[in-house]
């Protein structure tokens, strides 16, 4: 079995991601952030869309859910439980550890709150792949909109201590804002210079900076890197709490 996947943009700056399974046929979108886009990758592709994976109840990962369903009557939509009465027309509502499946591939659900309330992760473990929504970004994470923000740092060391090989799909092409911030704070960090660099010269020629892995994260996203010393000095922060140096990140990059 060979599991797909092909990325594109969608909106101004979401991206559509589509899984797909060439031996049962089985094709996925990881949210739907909107219809058009959508339904085109899969006409290029020659794909039929059967599954819709949500990770949270935001806008701009489920408005196209209505027309992607008017298009095909059959499609099953995945979605987080604590999010049932936020997101229309769910199938499947699933919590953390429920499995999905897309054809022969499967899916662990992760819980991973802070974004939102209910945001979830899908780990495709066997197969080396996560797909954070807007929980982790690339030398990022989301905004804090729902929870304590120990509830954020609690879900990104979850993901954190997933293999340091695993692909990693996130919601948004925010990479370079992201990496110009990592480097306000972590001004030190030769792998870190490196990547935004090379990530300059990709948003260039307008190529995808995703996918990324938990190895790289962990070198170089600020976020994921809180108990960091030198992170701590530059913020005035040397020994404190990592979830507390955590808000003071999220909270200087909400301002930035």
């Amino acid at each position: 079995m060979t599991l797909h996947i092909h990325q594109f943009m969608c909106l101004t700056d979401n991206f559509g991601v589509l899984l797909h399974d060439s031996e049962t046929g089985a094709t996925a979108s990881v949210d739907a952030p909107e219809a058009g886009p959508i339904l085109a990758a899969l006409e290029q592709k020659g794909w039929r869309l059967t599954d819709v994976l949500v990770t949270h109840h935001h806008a701009d990962h489920v408005q196209g859910i209505p027309a992607l369903r008017a298009s095909y009557p059959d499609l099953r939509v995945v979605a987080p439980k604590k999010d049932s009465g936020r997101i229309a027309s769910i199938d499947f509502a699933v919590a953390e550890g429920d499995v999905t499946r897309v054809g022969g591939f499967e899916a662990v659900v992760l819980e991973t709150p802070g974004h939102t309330s209910g945001h979830i992760a899908y780990w495709f473990e066997d197969d080396d792949l996560l797909f954070a929504g807007d929980t982790l970004f690339a030398m990022g994470c989301g905004r804090v909109f729902e929870t304590p923000m120990q509830v954020m740092w609690s879900s990104l060391v979850k993901l954190a201590g997933l293999p340091g090989e695993t692909q990693v799909y996130c919601g948004h092409e925010y990479t370079l804002a992201n990496g110009r911030f990592a480097l306000s704070v972590d001004p030190e960090n030769e792998l870190l210079q490196r990547r935004v660099e090379e990530v300059e010269g990709m948003r260039s020629r307008a190529q995808a900076t995703l996918p990324t892995t938990i190895q790289l994260e962990l070198a170089t996203n600020p976020f994921l890197r809180a108990e960091d010393p030198a992170i701590q000095r530059v913020l005035g922060m040397s020994g404190s709490d990592p979830a507390e140096v955590f808000a003071e990140l999220r909270e200087r990059k909400n301002r930035a």
